[in-house]
């Protein structure tokens, strides 16, 4: 995520909600598309957790969790950071895959894929997402471009969910050039995407300001405009979608420091009602980048943090919780915990 200074100038920005709302000084404004307002909007100021959740890799440090359930197994993507200690920018070149069948004990499957295999890209192996569609398995990676200034998204496919990965388009499927709503070159990263019950999938990012668009059924071209969500109080970066019980859940990071916010509607595009803090802000790390999931009756939460010896805010670690709802549809708060969650086994699944 470029260096030190230019991240946290750009998520200085986006804490300031008057500037992320009226679109100063480069720090957001405008629309490609179209935009969409988010109803009851309540500054919530950033805690740090008192505790650092466990990792769940420890050999190496690892970052930006993306999750997907398939045949009653977990794999979990992350970023690998691969900064020295003292390290004072971001060095990630591959993502990395393991998988879990009681969520305590995981298989290390290695790297499904790096930055090389996008042929248009030059490095940069930030927050991506997976999902499954049609029997084939759909990587959605955010990499600097070689001749369009700026980030891009690129799109991989696999016939298995441990790769390998291969470009499943040639080229970027979204470009810094498409999005205008701020003059930063890394707008366009954290792609999250959701396959809607209906069948519609979209896909949500941004850094700064929160932008999604629909996917057509072959999940490597955009089905419309690019869609502006406006009226976030410090919107930060990290989007993500969940459906639970037929409510849509958008959470995303907020502030910086980042903490995990998140939003309730009735649809994938909302309304949104904003509701609250979800997760508390990490200590020895200024990002934070959520995935949700249910797998086997339970439900969790992946971020991570600074836990491992070593660590901080270029050599990161994933960890997990599980996570509760109200019974009015809210999330319940989630701390952070040093054992992490109980086995929660698939008795089909052997690890």
């Amino acid at each position: 995520m470029k260096t030190t200074t230019t991240k946290e100038l750009t998520l200085a920005c986006a804490s300031m909600a008057s500037m992320a709302l009226a679109g100063l000084a480069g720090c957001g404004g405008g629309s490609s598309g179209g935009s969409a307002a988010v109803a009851a909007v309540t500054p919530v100021v950033a805690t740090p957790a008192p505790v650092m959740g466990k990792p769940i890799v420890s050999d190496i440090f690892t970052a930006d969790p993306s999750a997907m359930v398939d045949n009653g197994r977990v794999y979990l993507y992350t970023g690998h950071d691969e900064a020295a200690a003292g390290g004072n920018g971001y060095v990630m070149n591959e993502w990395r895959v393991y998988s879990s069948c009681d969520m305590k004990n995981w298989t290390d499957h290695g790297s499904p894929l790096n930055t090389t295999a996008f042929a248009w890209a030059k490095g940069s192996a930030w927050a991506a997402d997976v999902v499954k569609r049609n029997g084939k398995y759909y990587f959605y990676a955010p990499v600097d471009h070689k001749s369009i200034p700026g980030f891009s998204i690129g799109v991989a496919v696999s016939d298995s969910p441990i790769g390998p990965f291969v470009d499943a388009r040639g080229s970027a499927l979204i470009t810094n050039d498409m999005t205008t709503q701020t003059s930063i070159t890394w707008d366009d990263i954290d792609p999250a995407v959701f396959v809607d019950p209906s069948g519609q999938a979209y896909i949500y990012w941004g850094n700064t300001v929160l932008k999604y668009a629909k996917l057509k059924a072959n999940m490597i071209e955009l089905d419309g405009p690019i869609v502006t969500v406006g009226g976030i109080d410090s919107y930060t970066e990290a989007p993500y979608m969940n459906l639970h019980d037929g409510t849509y859940y958008l959470s995303f990071a907020h502030h910086f420091p980042e903490d995990i916010a998140y939003m309730t509607g009735p649809s994938a595009t909302g309304p949104w009602t904003y509701r609250g803090v979800l997760m508390n802000a990490n200590s020895g790390v200024k990002t934070i980048h959520q995935a949700i999931i249910d797998f086997n009756n339970k439900s969790y939460i992946f971020y991570h943090n600074a836990a491992l010896p070593g660590g901080g805010e270029f050599r990161r670690s994933v960890a997990v919780e599980e996570l509760h709802y109200n019974t009015d549809g809210t999330m319940a708060f989630v701390p952070q915990t040093a054992a992490g969650p109980d086995a929660n086994p698939t008795a089909s699944c052997k690890p």
